[in-house]
């Protein structure tokens, strides 16, 4: 997987100071996205050790307290960021207790796969659906168009 950019504090994507990271990929390319750069799979950075690592320090650092870790793009539920995304959640879940996780996808909670319903169960917020320009309303928190939904989920939190 690669990404194309690493916020270590963020206040804009999600609720309360966190980690941000915008993945590369995405097979939705919508009209007016404001992300296009991370629409191709190979743009951006490899996603490493380094950076995985970073992420985790960087949640658990005393000295700036961060809320929990946000996952946008691209896509982070693109079929070829599955595998990594969920190996990433489930070291956040493990080793940063009391974090959140929030995700944003183009795709639709309804009609995940399995592999993506696997990430999503370990997620706390799942902001889903396209951007539609036509839809857009900047006025929305943590959405872009109104037919995206920000879904509140119930997690069996191995957080606490």
């Amino acid at each position: 997987m690669n990404f194309h950019q690493y916020y270590p504090i963020d206040v804009v994507n999600g609720e309360g100071t966190r980690c941000t990271m915008f993945v590369a990929g995405c097979e939705h390319q919508c009209r007016g996205c404001y992300n296009q750069t991370t629409w191709s799979l190979y743009s951006g950075q490899v996603f490493d050790k380094i950076i995985e690592d970073r992420i985790i320090s960087d949640l658990n650092d005393t000295r700036i307290l961060r809320k929990g870790l946000s996952l946008s793009g691209g896509d982070p539920l693109h079929p070829s960021n599955v595998a990594t995304i969920l190996a990433l959640v489930q070291r956040v879940r493990q080793e940063c207790k009391g974090k959140d996780i929030w995700l944003w996808t183009g795709y639709q909670l309804a009609t995940l796969s399995d592999s993506q319903k696997l990430v999503v169960e370990l997620v706390d917020v799942l902001i889903d659906g396209k951007f539609e320009q036509e839809l857009a309303d900047c006025s929305l928190p943590w959405r872009g168009s109104t037919n995206q939904i920000v879904h509140r989920l119930s997690i069996k939190s191995i957080n606490t």
